[in-house]
């Protein structure tokens, strides 16, 4: 039997709020019911996922480098820093395995300034808008990714 591979779910700013946060957009799914489906989807597709969120930058691009070093594949949400943190999109230029970009909500139906991903250049792909299935979509991408 295989280990199973690691994979890293981050996730940035407010989303540590899921299921009092903004419910209408995100869902009434709580952050720990996040990390339980990630987790049970991932050891079905041969990963052992851990789930990390923070709300600091430098503690996400620190993330990125450690997956970057070890070649862990990688869903990011990184919430609000999608639309600007530089530092952040290029700790994830330097990845060395595949990175699913990923948001709960549709940012292209919400406001101007969420219209812009400065991730989605250097991510292997984008899945937006299914609500917590956004995640499972993106397991299952990265799945297909590194078993090719």
């Amino acid at each position: 039997m295989t280990e199973p591979r690691p994979v890293l779910v981050l996730n940035g700013p407010n989303l540590g709020r899921l299921g009092s946060r903004e419910p209408d957009i995100y869902g009434a799914t709580s952050y720990k019911g996040l990390v339980e489906s990630c987790r049970s989807l991932g050891a079905e597709l041969g990963f052992d996922v851990e789930v990390r969120e923070t709300n600091d930058e430098g503690e996400m691009i620190r993330w990125l480098h450690e997956a970057a070093d070890r070649s862990i594949p990688v869903v990011i949400n990184p919430g609000a820093f999608t639309h600007y943190s530089y530092g952040m999109r290029d700790a994830a230029a330097q990845r060395t395995a595949p990175m699913i970009e990923v948001h709960i909500s549709n940012p292209y139906a919400r406001e101007e300034f969420r219209h812009t991903s400065v991730v989605a250049a250097v991510a292997t792909g984008t899945v937006a808008g299914f609500g917590i299935g956004s995640y499972r979509l993106a397991l299952r991408a990265l799945a297909e990714e590194v078993t090719g």
